[in-house]
């Protein structure tokens, strides 16, 4: 594990969780008898990091779940028992895992090719044909393919699957994936059982966070989606990290999942099509932009701290001139990359003229292209969907600036598919915030 991930372990109604460091900034101390789970902190405001605690809460900080190498690198072994979790394994430390059963080079890269090219996509021994039987058998005995349980598949009118999984924990995950007349196929993919971040307009939000996901159990999802929909969309060409969580906030498994995708002799994604996104936090995103060639995109979504403090609680900690400050000066090192900010346009909350014309100048100096999203309704939501006119007139006075923009439309939605559709929250969820005066009459008489 990097050293940012460093942990510290917090209390709160008998329930532990372990948390990075860098996160508990400023921490507070927290009731007792609270019944949340707290993973940020500010001044000002606390932050739902999950519900009450289901029984396997703590399951990813279980250190009997991880091995490590003789060279100190983490490697992720089954929750059932000791198997390595093969999907969890970047190509040199599969190498070095296979050598050290004794076996040469080459049967890592056989092995390789066989769980992520050649239209294979192995999830069991049977499949691995043309390796070494005695390779084979030491596979069987320690190692385990599969990190992910297909659960379900649903199918949207506009040809979108959402797929759920069951993870080894029995907690749920899901999985879109996009078809695209363009040739383009997408699969969106999960990166925490739920979200700390408590964005407003986000049914995922609402759930809270239950635990991280694993690089196997992330890199799974976009090998599930080529094994299961390859033959129905053509290649699987677009990685996005849009799912459920916030894919920054598990910063370690998400660099390590996108490298395995990019590895050209694997999944083989190019790293301009792999996006991961982030609702901003400021020292993850600066590291990502060091380490990883993925395309970065940025949830945006409002002009003003005030309204961005409401709708996206991270805005608190880290202010939008931080956040863009940073991009503007991290991106001038960078040579031909452009950062995507997506804005979901909430009616008469952030798609006003005087929106239109900030965002403008709050983008400038970044090389960015931006997209306005429709926002897609769930239950429990007082935000009402920007008609589709008004976007277009926004779009235009973004497009008239100068600014590349494009207008992203609702996908799968009648399957809650769509952008901030996903997970099921429980009884008890992240608490709605309190809703700035100038709004409350348009929160209102959308209720």
């Amino acid at each position: 594990m990097r050293n940012w991930m460093s942990t510290a372990v917090g209390a709160v109604a008998n329930y532990t969780v372990v948390l990075p460091i860098p996160l508990l900034s400023n921490r507070k101390t927290i009731p007792r008898t609270s019944p949340y789970l707290i993973s940020i902190l500010t001044p000002t405001r606390r932050f739902l990091s999950a519900s009450s605690r289901p029984s396997s809460f703590t399951a990813h900080h279980n250190f009997s779940d991880y091995g490590y190498g003789e060279d100190g690198h983490c490697v992720t072994t089954s929750r059932k028992g000791s198997k390595v979790l093969l999907k969890g394994m970047t190509y040199p430390e599969l190498q070095k895992w296979v050598q050290s059963h004794g076996y040469r080079p080459g049967q890592a890269m056989m092995l390789w090719k066989r769980m992520y090219g050649n239209n294979i996509w192995a999830h069991h021994i049977d499949e691995l044909e043309g390796l070494n039987k005695d390779f084979k058998k030491m596979l069987s005995e320690n190692a385990e393919f599969k990190a992910l349980a297909l659960k379900e598949i649903h199918t949207a009118s506009d040809g979108t699957r959402k797929i759920l999984f069951t993870l080894d924990d029995g907690l749920i995950i899901e999985t879109v994936v996009i078809p695209c007349d363009r040739g383009r196929t997408t699969v969106c993919v999960s990166s925490q059982v739920g979200c700390a971040m408590n964005c407003q307009f986000c049914y995922t939000g609402r759930m809270g966070l239950k635990r991280h996901l694993t690089a196997a159990e992330i890199v799974e999802q976009a090998v599930f989606a080529r094994r299961l929909l390859t033959s129905d969309f053509g290649s699987i060409t677009n990685v996005v990290f849009m799912g459920m969580g916030e894919p920054l906030h598990n910063i370690d498994n998400v660099i390590k999942a996108a490298d395995i995708m990019v590895d050209e002799q694997g999944l083989h994604f190019s790293p301009r099509k792999v996006t991961v996104s982030t609702s901003g936090l400021v020292p993850q995103l600066r590291r990502f932009l060091h380490e990883s060639n993925c395309a970065l995109a940025v949830s945006l979504n409002a002009t003003t701290d005030e309204v961005r403090n409401w709708i996206m609680p991270i805005n608190r900690k880290y202010k939008l001139d931080v956040l863009l400050e940073t991009l503007r000066e991290e991106l001038s090192f960078k040579h031909n990359y452009k950062v995507l900010f997506e804005y979901v346009m909430l009616e008469g909350i952030n798609d006003s003229n005087e929106d239109a014309k900030r965002l403008i100048e709050l983008v400038k100096g970044i090389p960015c292209k931006i997209n306005l999203i429709s926002f897609n309704q769930h239950s429990g939501s007082f935000f009402q969907p920007t008609k589709e006119e008004r976007m277009i007139e926004f779009r235009n006075t973004l497009a008239g600036a100068g600014c590349t923009v494009f207008l992203r439309l609702s996908r799968g939605d009648d399957q809650m598919a769509a952008c901030g559709q996903l997970g099921k929250p429980g009884t008890i969820q992240a608490p709605l915030l309190r809703v700035p005066e100038q709004f409350q009459m348009t929160v209102g008489s959308s209720a």
